[in-house]
């Protein structure tokens, strides 16, 4: 039986879902299963991934990089002497686990408590088979519109080309012959990570309770984090909640090194099935409706504490889905499906590589707020600096030339990416209007018209073939450390998080 505080708790976040009305009357419901953070259960999810979205290898005692923590608080009632209910002592309330410590330590080719699941020895099958088991652990059946977690995403961007863990655009090959650079300190450079847990548990203050708990970890095989981080590459992931507004707090930490100079660390909006953004296969996570252009917004709150340096790619919102090049929706078929991603980068220290003189970094074209096309071409309209960089997919037999094709090896498909940056043009949509907004200092609430802004984003597609709908299975935050020259630190917090689609289908 649920508890009265969950109760009211989703009663607040229903009513302020339906009094989120835009002055044309449209009424917006939530897409996610914990809308805004406000549940007094935690439910997420831990994964890390090599330089191809893969696993490779497991860390010796860690198990598949798979992990959750889902946990139930539980405060019992008591009653006062006129027999009202009162919420009881905080010292009462306890946390009901539904992930055991066994279940997080699975390795390929483990059985499952449920047989239903396989016990592959492929480790980057039994992974995705372990993030379904995991899944039906969390699960929340909410009006049968089931949902799982929230998920953290640790990715190395290591790669050792000597070795042919990575496929080329969908394609196995073997050997890669490429003249693109990747950072790899050598054999063994694709690990994947140490990671502990510090189990969900009450924490109790001024008479309320609530949970606390985080993942954290590093790359460094042979480190030894009881006596701190030195040299070593560090991650950490913490929750707790803010008494004031009952959201989740999730503060991250990444920490880059010589050996591990490209590491992104990720809050992920998932969806609870299908395909999620950069994976061929099935998924699990918190969205339980799919976002489709233009019609939803995003809302949370970002606390940036430290930048991670000048290639700190942090991005205020990351978005992700797939559809082939002749817009149908993805399959499976890792070398005719595409990853499209679009980023909004709000490091003020990152620079835009799109330039007139540098065409090749640029989309074909621009579409205006009025829906115009203006070509790259045209120097004086073309809005250059509302870009970092465009690359077109791997596998694009049509692409306008110059053209960049993006990084082959990082996705198990080819991909396709489109980076913008704060600028007047996507100001109109909610997002930061000059570099420095949002940055180190300038907490905000934001409300990111997201499906407006990448309803004008271009996108590839072969000639003649009818229009892809833009469904988003996946919706970020956090950043990517590009191949520090040092080690750096980023650090910074989100809440508040919800993804809002309009109820009539209408723009919002």
């Amino acid at each position: 039986m649920a508890s009265p505080f969950t109760s009211t708790l989703t009663l607040v976040s229903v009513l302020v879902i339906s009094l989120f009305a835009s002055s044309s009357g449209n009424q917006f419901i939530s897409a996610i299963g914990d809308p805004g953070m406000k549940s007094q259960n935690i439910r997420v999810s831990f994964e890390a991934w090599n330089f191809c979205n893969e696993v490779g290898k497991e860390a010796p005692g860690m198990g598949s990089p798979r992990m959750a923590d889902c946990a139930d608080l539980y405060c019992p009632l008591i009653a006062d002497s006129l027999g009202n209910h009162l919420h009881g002592h905080t010292n009462e309330c306890e946390v009901h686990q539904k992930v055991a410590k066994s279940d997080n330590l699975l390795a390929a080719g483990d059985k499952f408590p449920d047989s239903h699941f396989k016990p592959y020895t492929d480790p980057d099958l039994f992974a995705v088979e372990k993030e379904l088991y995991l899944g039906s652990l969390c699960e929340v059946d909410s009006s049968n519109d089931p949902w799982q977690f929230w998920t953290v995403m640790l990715k190395n961007g290591n790669f050792d080309t000597k070795t042919s863990l990575c496929p080329e655009n969908g394609k196995k090959v073997s050997p890669i012959v490429t003249d693109r650079k990747f950072p790899c300190f050598g054999e063994g450079c694709m690990n994947q990570p140490l990671v502990y847990h510090n189990w969900s548990k009450v924490f109790s203050s001024d008479q309320s309770s609530s949970l606390v708990g985080s993942f954290y970890g590093t790359y460094d095989l042979d480190a030894d984090l009881s006596k701190g981080i030195g040299s070593n590459s560090y991650f950490s992931v913490s929750w707790n909640k803010n008494k004031k507004t009952c959201s989740w707090v999730f503060s991250h930490k990444l920490v880059t090194s010589a050996k591990y100079p490209w590491l992104m660390l990720y809050l992920r909006s998932d969806a609870t099935k299908g395909f999620n953004g950069g994976y061929h296969y099935e998924g699990r996570g918190i969205m339980k409706k799919l976002p489709e252009s233009p019609n939803f917004k995003v809302q949370l709150t970002l606390d940036i504490k430290e930048g991670g340096g000048p290639n700190s790619q942090f991005y205020l919102m990351d978005i992700g889905s797939c559809w082939k090049n002749n817009g149908e929706p993805c399959d499976g078929d890792a070398e005719t499906d595409v990853t499209r991603y679009s980023e909004m980068i709000i490091n003020p220290e990152t620079t835009s590589w799109c330039r007139p003189n540098n065409l090749v970094s640029c989309p074909p074209y621009h579409i205006s707020l009025s829906g115009e096309k203006i070509y790259r071409n045209e120097t004086s309209r073309f809005p250059y600096s509302a870009y970092h960089l465009y690359c077109g997919p791997g596998n694009g037999a049509y692409l306008e030339k110059p053209v960049d094709i993006c990084d082959p090896y990082s996705n198990p498909q080819a991909q396709e990416l489109v980076q913008i940056l704060p600028h007047a043009e996507w100001a109109v949509h909610g997002y930061p209007a000059k570099k420095g907004d949002g940055w180190i200092g300038d907490s905000r609430t934001w409300t990111l018209d997201v499906g407006a802004l990448s309803s004008r984003l271009f996108f590839y597609q072969d000639p003649g073939t009818q229009p892809a709908k833009r469904v988003w299975t996946s919706l970020n935050v956090g950043t990517e450390i590009y191949v520090s020259q040092t080690g750096q630190t980023a650090e910074w917090t989100v809440s508040d998080f919800d993804v809002l689609l309009s109820e009539t289908g209408d723009s919002v």
